[in-house]
């Protein structure tokens, strides 16, 4: 068996696609011009099939959506997923060598949204959709579910044995990768240090984060975050539009 040479992308919604994920795309054909992409949404993918996918499609949570439905994709299909904010800087196929690939992002965890492969059936993957089968979008107090996949996702890894502190090894029978691979661009900062090693860059969009939490971003990547945490304690905080 081996990774079939298919990129899969979620756009739910039915929004107008953003300049950044139409560039995205373009770099994915010019550096894998012989792979299939495939988008997946609400006219080709049945959301009713899973509870947590379907809340949070009628909360339109896109990006919660998306966590479920790449785990199920390439469970069934096998092949690549990437993120729309997921910009490829060379070929995959090197990657693709294996029975699979994950990523660490910069804060330690493994994230699927920088993109991800697998064969079809792999266990990880299956493992890590299971988490989906008996769990609601809509806590019982009526609020929402916000946790984000790369913590929910790591912590079972965690559970099943992955070594954080690794940040290269095989797991599962998925490689994992240094953040230098897939994640070159620090979240708070923007700063990018691309190496030898880089096969892309995840540009950080963050649909799923408030628009308060994207402007905090914002006025961090301006002062710097020490900068940012200080003048905070000071009076940033009077200001409703930003929170620490």
């Amino acid at each position: 068996m081996s990774i079939p040479k298919v990129i899969h992308y979620c756009w739910f919604g039915k929004g107008k696609m953003p300049a950044l994920a139409e560039k995205c795309i373009k770099s994915w054909v010019k550096h894998c011009p012989d792979y299939k992409i495939v988008c997946h949404n609400e006219e080709n993918f049945d959301i009713s099939r899973n509870r947590y996918a379907r809340e949070a499609y009628d909360a339109g949570k896109w990006a919660f959506v998306s966590d479920y439905v790449r785990l199920k994709v390439l469970y069934d299909e096998g092949g690549i997923y990437l993120d729309t904010d997921v910009e490829l800087i060379k070929p995959l196929d090197n990657l693709i060598k294996d029975s699979g690939y994950m990523g660490f992002d910069d804060n330690g965890v493994i994230s699927t949204g920088l993109g991800f492969a697998c064969e079809k059936g792999n266990e990880l993957v299956g493992t890590l959709l299971a988490d989906y089968d008996d769990i609601s979008f809509i806590l019982p107090d009526g609020s929402y579910d916000m946790t984000p996949c790369p913590d929910r996702n790591t912590k079972t890894m965690e559970r099943l044995g992955l070594d954080l502190k690794k940040k290269e090894q095989i797991f599962m029978g998925i490689r994992m990768l240094p953040e230098d691979y897939l994640c070159p661009m620090k979240y708070y900062t923007g700063r990018k240090i691309i190496t030898k090693n880089t096969y892309s860059i995840h540009h950080f969009c963050a649909s799923w984060t408030s628009k308060t939490a994207k402007r905090t971003l914002f006025v961090k990547r301006i002062v710097g975050v020490r900068l940012y945490d200080k003048l905070y304690g000071k009076f940033l905080h009077k200001f409703k539009w930003l929170e620490w």
